[in-house]
This record gives structure tokens, sequence and C-alpha cells, in this order.
């Protein structure tokens, strides 16, 4: 079964897997293997589920709302985001401005079929809306009880600062971030993870697998696999390409042989890699099929030892991406339409 974290520096506890839906529900696969997939997530101990307004142009939300009918709220934690285009996308169906918080927390309510989320996430930072605006609506939607937390995505240490300070001040608590983080993608370590320590922000990952690099089945020197990630660009194959080097592809297949040391899958071992990282609360994975996640929650729980780590580090040497400056977190300068 799952492990649980404390999100942030809040009561509230989340699985340390989480059940992302970003590329799956709504596009990669039909609606009765999409409920499959969140009830053997379930059936697994995963209570905490991810999702966004903007995947599927909202379809993804609906898809989940489904899945998790019947099941008993207070035993889930239900997480969505705001800032990308839904709908018809005008000039305000975009940012975080609080016109698109209110109508976008209202919309993904009722398409989740819940009274309230758990966590509400600035899914990008919003350059063209004041800071004071957005943080005022989000502390509105909190006593409104449409939403218990707040957090962000893919926001740099200056801005989890600001947004940390300007919460406090309206009342409310800023809890979590949700960057990209892997073995391979390692760029929050530098700044953002060491101001998130300080704020008590706790960091929720997506990619803990590299877009699926560190399974493995991606070879040097052949072919992507037929019907990967690779080959649909619904399902995220522009942010794979940055890994497909055969440099990189040689340094995974390096992992082959930690990965059996440790008793581990390579799914298990990428997952219980950003695990070690006690800032992370949660690892988020996304299955188009049930079985897979069988084999991805055998992660929780695992600790790696020195050695190991010590193992992946040199198998993995000049091919991560590191950033000391914080200049791979980046949010669109202008809203996205």
């Amino acid at each position: 079964m799952v492990n649980y974290r404390y999100l942030g520096n809040s009561g509230l506890k989340v699985s340390e897997i989480t059940y992302g839906n970003w590329v799956t529900h709504g596009s990669q696969v039909d609606d009765s293997a999409a409920i499959a997939t969140v009830h053997a997530a379930l059936d697994a101990g995963i209570t905490t589920f991810d999702t966004a307004d903007v995947y599927a142009n909202t379809v993804a939300e609906e898809v989940l709302g489904k899945a998790l009918t019947g099941q008993r709220r207070e035993s889930l934690e239900v997480f969505t985001k705001v800032y990308f285009p839904t709908g018809p996308k005008g000039p305000n169906d975009t940012g975080l401005s609080r016109k698109h918080i209110f109508e976008s927390i209202n919309g993904s309510l009722k398409r989740l079929g819940t009274d309230y989320v758990d966590l509400y996430q600035a899914h990008r930072f919003d350059y063209e809306t004041p800071l004071e605006e957005t943080f005022q609506a989000f502390a509105d939607v909190v006593r409104q009880g449409k939403a218990l937390y707040i957090g962000v995505s893919e926001w740099t240490a200056e801005q989890l600062r600001e947004g940390h300070a300007l919460a406090k001040s309206y009342g409310i608590q800023l809890i979590s971030n949700q960057p990209q983080y892997s073995a391979l993608w390692r760029v929050i370590e530098g700044k953002v993870v060491p101001a998130s320590e300080e704020l008590g922000i706790s960091q929720i990952v997506w990619s803990p697998m590299a877009q699926g690099v560190l399974s493995g089945k991606y070879l040097p020197g052949q072919p992507v696999p037929e019907g990967s990630r690779a080959t649909d660009e619904k399902s995220g194959a522009g942010f794979i390409k940055s890994f497909l080097r055969d440099e990189v592809l040689e340094a995974v297949q390096a992992l082959k042989p930690v990965a059996e040391q440790a008793g581990l899958s390579m799914p298990q071992l990428a997952i219980a890699w950003v695990l070690q990282n006690k800032n992370v609360a949660s690892a988020l994975v996304g299955a188009s099929r049930p079985e897979q996640l069988a084999d991805t929650v055998k992660a929780s729980g695992v600790v790696l030892d020195a050695d190991t780590m010590a193992a992946i580090d040199a198998a993995l040497s000049g091919v991560v991406y590191d950033d000391a400056e914080d200049t791979y977190t980046v949010s669109p300068k202008t809203r996205v339409v």
C-alpha cells in the first residue's frame, strides 16, 4: 500500500503517489479504461488525484469526476489547476485574473462533481495580472469553501517567496509547488527546493520518469516504440524530445543493473529516487492501463541507500539537467491564448 506525507506546512496528508490524468483522460484512452485505471489507483491505496481545467480542454476533469462518483469524498484529496486557456479561449479565458479564477473554479467543481477541491493550483505564473489580485481571489475562493489550500506549479524561488508572503497576508496557506522533477531533470534543487523548505512548501512533482525515458524502453540508436508517448503530440511528445538524445538513452540503460541490484523495476527506481527528497510530498504518475499502477505504487516507502544513490548519479553523470540560477523554471511572459 501507499505511504502518506504532509503537504507543506499543513495538516493535510497526501499519498506519496498521486494519480494524474494530464495525457490520458479525455484524449489518450477512452472513458471506460480511464475509470478502470482510477479504480485501480484507489485499490492500490492512492487517495490523491491531480487534474487541471486545461487537460483535454476540461474533459479530463469530467472523466475524473465520473471515475470518483460513489467514493467517500472525505477520503480523497482532489487537486486541480487554473491558468491556461479553456472554453472558446477568449481574452479572459486564461491567466490568473479574479474573473478567470472564479469562472474556472466554478467550472472545475461542476465537472468534478464536488463542492470543493482540496488544493487549487496556479498552473503557471501570470505576468499580466497583479499578484495581489490573484491571491486576493484565491483567498476568497478558500473562504467560500471552494478550495481548502492553495498551490502553484512551475514557479521560481522568487515567485514562491512573493506568493507565500501575499498568501500569509490574506490569511491563507500556500503549501505546494508542482514542478517537473526526475533523476534527469533536477532544476529545482538549486533554488526552488531551498526556498520551499524555508517557507513550508512541498513539491508535488510531475514526470518523475522523465516522460517515460527512465523506464528504459527508449533505446539508443533505435526508433521510438510505436504507440509510445514520443509518437503522440497529444501525449506530451514535445516534452520528451530533449531526453531522446543517444547519450541520454545510453546513460539510462546503465541504470538497469542499478535497479536490479536494488530489487526494483526501472519505473520503481525512478519514482523512488524523487521520493528520497524530503521536500517532495508526492510523485505524480499517470497510467493508460490499470496494471501499470501495480508496478509504480511499489516505489512508495522504498529507501535507496547511499551506494544506490551514488550509482544513479554516476550512471547519469553528464546528462542531468540542473539549474543553479533557476533559469529553466519559466512561465509564459504573456498569457497563452
